[in-house]
């Protein structure tokens, strides 16, 4: 489907609902940034229930890049109920991907056919969910405006490991003046469940990027004269570790693709 198609065919008015049926009916396959204004959008992980005590750890010990939001209700459902009442996480999220040792053998549409019955599912804050608030603090976020997916990065800030389960986090980034930047530091500390305060923001070798035009994940987008780069734990993150871990198989989102949910962002915020 065409980002063209997505533009015209979908807003920031959509509901959650009516975007999930989209993506369950295949007719919207794309980035999910500035749909459904007010919701929380999440990443996805699925993994066996013989990974997921040592994974849940992983995220409580690394909550900027893996925000818990949500999880199965029981291993095997793909219903997550605090998540919304709708919701089936075999077909809501536009594109997956799935890997088998940590290699990606395919990005389907849909899991139907992959799932398994000790699949747990954790649902993890994404940062497109602040973006509104960023937004509605009159702070332009470049990849909507100029319409394409967040640009991600590889960076050399270490997590904590546990187990298995070990490698760097991933950041996205927004280009903003200065004077933008702090703003947004006291807008996204709001924000805790969904990546919460920028962990970087100017030079990005600091962190180990070299080159803010070539983005391991997502799409480049525009820096203006003036603009520093503010950058965000990502959700992307944990792809990255399961890709360490080599589980027999795993399940996450595509990066941008995210699980809109019925719950508000405002129902995140700690103020």
């Amino acid at each position: 489907m065409s980002e063209s198609f997505i533009a015209t065919q979908f807003d920031a008015l959509s509901t959650p609902k009516q975007v999930r049926k989209a993506i369950r009916d295949n007719e919207f396959v794309g980035h999910t940034s500035g749909l459904a204004k007010g919701f929380v959008q999440c990443n996805l992980v699925i993994l066996e229930q013989a990974l997921a005590a040592d994974f849940l750890l992983f995220c409580q010990k690394n909550p900027k890049p893996c925000p818990i939001v949500a999880m199965s209700d029981a291993p095997g459902n793909p219903v997550i109920s605090t998540a919304g009442t709708d919701i089936d996480i075999r077909t809501d999220v536009p594109k997956y991907k799935l890997f088998k040792h940590g290699v990606l053998v395919e990005q389907p549409l849909d899991i139907k056919d992959y799932w398994q019955d000790n699949f747990v599912s954790f649902l993890l804050g994404c940062s497109f969910s602040f973006e509104e608030a960023l937004i509605d603090g009159g702070i332009e976020i470049r990849n909507i405006t100029e319409g394409v997916n967040v640009p991600m990065y590889n960076t050399n800030i270490a997590c904590d490991s546990v187990g298995a389960f070990n490698g760097n986090m991933v950041v996205s980034m927004r280009p903003m003046l200065a004077k933008d930047a702090i703003r947004a530091i006291q807008i996204c500390s709001r924000f805790p469940n969904v990546h919460g305060a920028p962990v970087h923001l100017g030079d990005p070798i600091q962190i180990g990027i070299t080159d803010l035009d070539k983005p391991d994940y997502g799409d480049k987008v525009s820096i203006k004269p003036g603009e520093v780069p503010v950058f965000w734990a990502c959700g992307v993150t944990p792809q990255v570790v399961i890709n360490h871990a080599k589980p027999r198989i795993s399940i996450t989102h595509s990066p941008g693709s995210m699980l809109i949910t019925d719950i508000r962002n405002s129902q995140l915020s700690i103020f």
